[in-house]
């Protein structure tokens, strides 16, 4: 049988990020080797997976979830550990492109993702350092403009959560003079994202669920009743399938292909700063993010060394020194780093989809899919596994809105869609950096 592209995750091994070297202790799963029936079968091990798993575990459903690598090893391990409530495109694009009522309806539920995080971790007592809030920063007065907007537009949805700091107000949260001013999102918030979903993985268990790592799906068939999933060396025939390989789905599944673009971020952990100087840079622990198109996050973790992270490639390549890349735009915000020295380095894709909005929908008559998070999956992820899980257990409604919305592929199709997107990038932030 062919290997899925000549096995995209290697020996399956996590990379060498902090994530991974701080891990909470977690069991190999075993590799499928033979052919099983199960009720639900779940591809996919990463957050949207493992959401939709344990609330359909929680409510007496038998779930086998597959795994081409570890728990974790794509974006849940390896992002930013940001909860930052809201899709990727705004509530007033989305009202602007699909009406009030649908707006209404998104803005009823960007903090649900973030709820159904605290709700798994004091549930099932997950280790992932968990802790409140986080700061959104702007460099000029236009981008201030922007939070204020952003403020009164969520009030306006129920949300009354956000404060609005200036420049002497976010300097009691950033040890820096680079920013304008803010606005902090109490609900809001950051953790060490692999010992979330490690953690998550373990409740699953804990409740009858079972997690076939290191089996790579190599075909699926979804016409039938009955969908079938082939994998390296066994097979699965499911009552319901989920797929849920968002940037590392590959070619598994050509439907969903065109509708996602695999996308690379860079994160980077300085070595252990200590309490004091890490205080200085961060007082009030919060995460933070800036408002641009091509922005900069980062956060304390939990041995106070300071997570960086930006920038993107599109098509999902690393670059060739990601330190090299984002010290730059470190020492900019601190340039009391300079020449601090960077202990971890590494890099990882998100599925971006063409209107930054995320897509769910159903592919066969029992087949679903969930992706294309664009940058914002910690928490719509965890929010789309829950309306899975609500779809199969026979309420539709939110899952008939977001899979009633129209997708669009990129422009140019997979030949060019990265050079269009790169050029795209190119002019917003450039607008960025002339503040207009």
């Amino acid at each position: 049988m062919r290997r899925r592209f000549e096995r995209y995750c290697g020996d399956g091994s996590y990379p060498p990020s902090y994530y991974a070297a701080s891990a909470n202790p977690s069991p190999r799963r075993p590799a499928l080797t033979e052919s099983i029936a199960a009720e639900i079968c779940v591809i996919g091990a990463g957050y949207t997976g493992l959401s939709a798993a344990l609330h359909l575990a929680e409510a007496g459903h038998k779930v086998v979830v597959l795994e081409g690598a570890r728990v974790g090893w794509g974006a849940s391990g390896r992002n930013g550990g940001q909860i930052v409530n809201g899709l990727n495109a705004s509530l007033n694009t989305i009202e602007r492109r699909y009406g009030g009522e649908t707006a209404a309806f998104v803005g009823r539920l960007v903090q649900e993702g973030g709820k159904i995080i605290r709700g798994f971790v004091t549930k099932y007592g997950i280790q992932c350092d968990l802790k409140d809030g986080n700061l959104y920063a702007a460099y000029t007065a236009k981008q201030m403009d922007e939070l204020e907007a952003k403020k009164k537009l969520w009030r306006s949805h129920g949300m009354d959560d956000h404060e609005l700091l200036d420049r002497e107000g976010i300097r009691r949260h950033i040890g820096s003079d680079v920013y304008y001013g803010g606005m902090i999102d109490r609900t809001g918030g950051h953790m060490h994202p692999l010992n979330l979903v490690l953690g998550e993985a373990a409740a699953l268990e804990s409740l009858g669920g079972i997690i076939h790592e290191g089996t790579c799906v190599v075909s699926v068939d979804q016409r039938g009743a009955v969908p079938v999933v082939k994998t390296e060396q066994g097979e699965v025939r499911c009552r319901t399938l989920i797929i849920c390989g968002n940037a590392y789905l590959g070619n598994v599944v050509p439907e969903l292909m065109s509708r996602v673009m695999p996308v690379s971020t860079q994160m980077m952990a300085t070595e252990p700063l200590g309490p004091e100087r890490a205080a200085q840079l961060l007082p009030t622990g919060l995460c933070v993010e800036d408002i641009r198109y091509i922005l900069d996050y980062f956060r304390l973790s939990a041995d106070n060394r300071l997570i960086f992270g930006g920038g993107v490639v599109y098509g999902g390549t690393d670059p060739a020194d990601v330190i090299a890349k984002l010290r730059p735009n470190l020492q900019k915000v601190y340039p009391q780093l300079s020449g601090v020295k960077i202990d971890y380095a590494w890099s990882g894709n998100f599925a971006l989809s063409f209107s930054r909005v995320p897509q769910m929908g159903r592919l066969g008559p029992n087949t679903y899919f969930a992706h294309g998070y664009s940058g914002h999956g910690v928490t719509g992820s965890h929010l789309f596994g829950r309306i899975l899980s609500e779809a199969i257990q026979g309420e539709m409604g939110r899952f008939d809105v977001f899979a009633k919305l129209p997708w669009y592929p990129f422009p140019g199709g997979r030949m060019f869609r990265d050079q269009y997107s790169a050029l795209g990038s190119w002019y917003y932030a450039l607008r960025d950096r002339l503040g207009i």
